[in-house]
């Protein structure tokens, strides 16, 4: 693949494209990028559905729902960010992408990638106050609480993920251009560099660290808490209340982390074909925005009673309208 570059010195070669390789010998790949846009349609319909219910229900304007809101802002924000591109790219055979187009869309991956991570997190923080300390509950996790610790989340990922991707800007490619991912993938694109990349290789550490492995921990941290904290109800009725409030979280957490735990562990044990590769943390990106919100509305209590308080308020106003028209025929 020719590389064309907009600077050239005898030590650095920056080029202006990038060619996303994508599948390799995958007949009726097709079929797949159009399951992508099918997932991607119940992913906006999805969370914007969850959205509005919490914007327009005042029983969900709480603490808790700050973070659930924002967890649906970023699902709708990672897919956004993955699948058009995704889609555009192999379906309509847009392969190249420019170098500053390739980094962008780099930065927006991995930035809402960690901020449905660490929101999920802050959710852990929320379940682990709830079931640990009751009484104080409201005094700790208040919505200024909750919006401030949101506001971090949004600063250190924003932070992080430009740190990683301005590293990229340091590279010289002077061999190949072939990035042999979906997306402007991080990894793949350090791998092609021919000077010394050993900066951006600590930094895929750190990132990997920090958005899987230590969110993870803490997570699972709280949940030995909770499990302490629930091991101490007398009563069977409160702990498996209790224990209701925290099963559409860990749901999301095992749906998150685990296919990619075991994707990168298959991948050091043993070679993973790139086309598994490929299609595994596609799925992985994707379906687990596309399956929160549906979670949400079936497994929370709280969201299905407003939704039926919603819908029993639409009925009423409807009637209510529909009788002050009859009114004024008369």
């Amino acid at each position: 693949m020719p590389i064309q570059p907009v600077s050239v010195n005898t030590t650095f070669v920056r080029p202006s494209t990038f060619y996303i390789n994508g599948f390799s010998n995958v007949p009726h790949a097709k079929y797949y990028y159009i399951f992508l846009c099918l997932v991607y349609t119940t992913t906006v319909l999805g969370n914007s559905f969850i959205m509005c219910t919490i914007s327009l229900a005042r029983t969900l304007h709480t603490a808790k729902y700050i973070a659930v809101f924002n967890l649906a802002v970023t699902d709708l924000g990672g897919s956004t960010a993955l699948i058009p591109r995704l889609v555009d790219t192999f379906l309509f055979e847009h392969q190249y992408i420019s170098y500053e187009a390739c980094l962008a869309n780099m930065f927006f991956v991995f930035f809402f990638m960690t901020l449905q991570s660490l929101t999920l997190l802050a959710l852990a923080y929320d379940r682990v106050v709830a079931i640990c300390f009751p009484l104080r509950y409201h005094a700790i996790v208040t919505k200024t609480t909750m919006a401030l610790i949101t506001g971090c989340i949004w600063m250190f990922s924003t932070v992080l993920i430009a740190s990683t991707v301005a590293l990229i800007t340091r590279l010289s490619f002077c061999r190949s251009t072939v990035v042999n991912s979906y997306f402007c993938d991080h990894g793949p694109i350090y791998a092609l560099a021919c000077n010394d990349n050993s900066l951006n290789i600590i930094m895929a550490y750190v990132c990997f660290a920090v958005i899987i492995c230590i969110p993870l921990m803490l997570i699972g941290i709280s949940y030995a808490c909770i499990a302490f904290a629930l091991l101490r109800i007398a009563q069977g009725t409160g702990r498996i209340k209790a224990m209701k409030t925290c099963t559409s979280h860990l749901i999301l957490v095992a749906i998150l982390y685990l296919p990619v735990l075991f994707i990168n562990i298959a991948a050091v044990v043993s070679r993973l074909d790139p086309n598994v590769r490929i299609i595994n943390y596609s799925l992985t990106q994707t379906i687990p925005s596309m399956l929160n919100p549906i979670i949400y509305t079936v497994k929370t209590e709280e969201v299905r009673q407003s939704i039926r308080g919603l819908y029993k308020r639409a009925m009423v106003n409807k009637t209510v309208d529909k009788n002050m028209k009859n009114s004024r025929a008369k």
